[in-house]
C-alpha cells in the first residue's frame, strides 16, 4: 500500500521549514494549489523547474468499446491533465529508491555476445 501527502502535511511541512504560523503556511499552500489550478482552467502549462509540469491537453472523439458487451460507444471529447516529470525528479526518484539498472534477476554478461556458464542449454 503507498502512503499519499495530504494539504495538511503539506501545510506543516511548510510551518516546519519555513517558520510561518500554521494558519499563514496553509494560506501559502492554498494560495499556490488555487494558481496552479486557475492557470490549468485557462489552459496555460505550469512548469515547476527541477519537479515537472503540468498542462492540459484537448483529447477529439474517439470509438471505444464497453469491455462488458463488446458494443461500440462514441467516447466524447475531453481535457485531461497531464504531468511530465523533469528529468531531475526521474534521476532522484530512481537513486532515492535504490533501483538497480538492471532487472531484478536479469543475466550479466561480461562481454557481448557472452553467455552465463551455469547454463547447460546454452
Amino acid at each position: 500500500m503507498s502512503n499519499t501527502i495530504t494539504r495538511a502535511q503539506l501545510t506543516e511541512a511548510v510551518y516546519q521549514e519555513v517558520g510561518l504560523s500554521r494558519n499563514e503556511s496553509a494560506d501559502l499552500v492554498e494560495s499556490v494549489l488555487a494558481e496552479m489550478s486557475e492557470a490549468l482552467i485557462r489552459g496555460e502549462m505550469v512548469k515547476l523547474s527541477s519537479f515537472g509540469s503540468f498542462q492540459v491537453r484537448q483529447k477529439g472523439q474517439r470509438m471505444g468499446r464497453n469491455p462488458k458487451t463488446g458494443e461500440e460507444v462514441p467516447i466524447l471529447p475531453r481535457r485531461v491533465l497531464v504531468f511530465r516529470p523533469s528529468h531531475v525528479l526521474k534521476k532522484r526518484i530512481n537513486e532515492d529508491s535504490g533501483a538497480a539498472t538492471e532487472p531484478v534477476g536479469a543475466p550479466s554478461f561480461s562481454a557481448p555476445g557472452a553467455l552465463p556458464e551455469t547454463d547447460p542449454s546454452y
